[in-house]
């Protein structure tokens, strides 16, 4: 992956930060989520290896990435301590609760959707920053629904498609038939058509905003390569994992950098000063740290816990289970901290 120095604040419009951390954010986690996918397709037995990488040095980063802006430091932590002590403690009971009352297939089939959801909605989130940065004034409108599309499709896609297991745990999908999903097809594919003429046209009037565009490309070929193209759910799935993960802490190490662009404060020294730019390793690297100890405290309790569960389900779903309960909390917790209407988060983001 290439270097994410980031460049200075005043870069061309559009861009985030400047092009070597946005071609990064674009075209490196594109790239990487692809080369992931492709490796899964065509080497069937590297899945697990891949999956539990993404796991260590992605998903559990990704986590942690959200609990910089939660608990490193203390003021954080007062804003946001219902989501850090008591949340937890609900969605597990939830979460329980729930797989006792139905089984474990209610936990693969809620997570195959909500995950879909989750991933929709940042790479939508992404894009309209990408928009606004290269033009202020642009307001939401018919491609805001078109980023929605393929991924609306996708997942009509799996549903129709019906494989019966995710993650090797019992899957019951929504009723899809084969007649919805081609027309759901026909439409994504003009509004699709559209969005890259209404692109082309920005182009030749000197407005096309490069970053926007670049992503939207990006957002397109992930979608449609994890979804449609690869006929298993599960290697489909990782590639949008990857691609979400990734794009997720770089862009979560972006907001910290911007909000401590004026160096190290001395409210939050700790958080303040790994996320100088010349601090970014030791930032990812006390990132990885923390979710290894995390990676392998759940691993110790899970396998202390696994003779006593009321169900019988094999050691690979079990740990599936657990890390979606984890999921599932910061699903929630992303729906509350990442609202872009929020003036604060505007103004860090440098889009007031």
């Amino acid at each position: 992956m290439s270097s994410i120095a980031v460049t200075e604040y005043s870069a061309r419009p559009g861009w985030l930060v400047g092009r070597n951390f946005d071609t990064t954010l674009i075209v490196g986690v594109g790239l990487l989520s692809l080369g992931v996918g492709g490796f899964s397709w065509y080497y069937p037995a590297l899945f697990g290896p891949l999956l539990i990488a993404d796991l260590w040095f992605l998903g559990y980063h990704h986590v942690i990435a959200t609990f910089t802006r939660l608990a490193f430091d203390a003021e954080s932590f007062r804003q946001y301590k219902f989501l850090v002590v008591w949340l937890p403690l609900f969605v597990v009971i939830a979460v329980v609760a729930v797989v006792l009352a139905l089984g474990p297939w209610i936990l693969a089939t809620t997570y195959l959707y909500w995950q879909w959801w989750h991933y929709t909605r940042q790479a939508y989130g992404i894009s309209r920053i990408y928009q606004v940065k290269g033009n202020p004034q642009s307001k939401s409108g018919i491609d805001e629904y078109i980023m929605y599309l393929l991924p609306v499709t996708g997942i009509l896609f799996r549903s129709c498609q019906n494989p019966g297991t995710f993650l090797g745990m019992e899957l019951r999908v929504l009723p899809v038939s084969q007649t919805v999903v081609e027309a759901a097809f026909a439409l994504t594919l003009t509004g699709v058509m559209y969005w890259l003429f209404r692109q082309y046209k920005s182009y030749q009037a000197g407005t096309l905003t490069w970053g926007y565009f670049l992503f939207g490309l990006s957002h397109f070929f992930i979608f449609t390569v994890g979804y449609m193209i690869i006929p298993d759910i599960n290697i489909g799935w990782l590639v949008v994992k990857v691609g979400h993960n990734a794009q997720y802490i770089l862009f979560v190490w972006m907001y910290n950098n911007k909000r401590f662009k004026d160096g190290v404060d001395p409210d939050h020294r700790f958080l303040s000063t790994l996320c100088q730019r010349k601090n970014q390793w030791a930032y990812y690297l006390v990132c990885i740290i923390l979710s290894t100890i995390l990676f392998f405290t759940l691993d110790r309790w899970l396998t202390l816990l696994e003779p006593i569960l009321p169900f019988k389900i094999s050691t690979f779903p079990l740990i599936l289970i657990l890390f979606q309960t984890i999921n599932f909390h910061h699903y929630i917790v992303d729906a509350i901290i990442w609202q872009v209407r929020k003036k604060p988060l505007r103004q860090t983001l440098e889009i007031a």
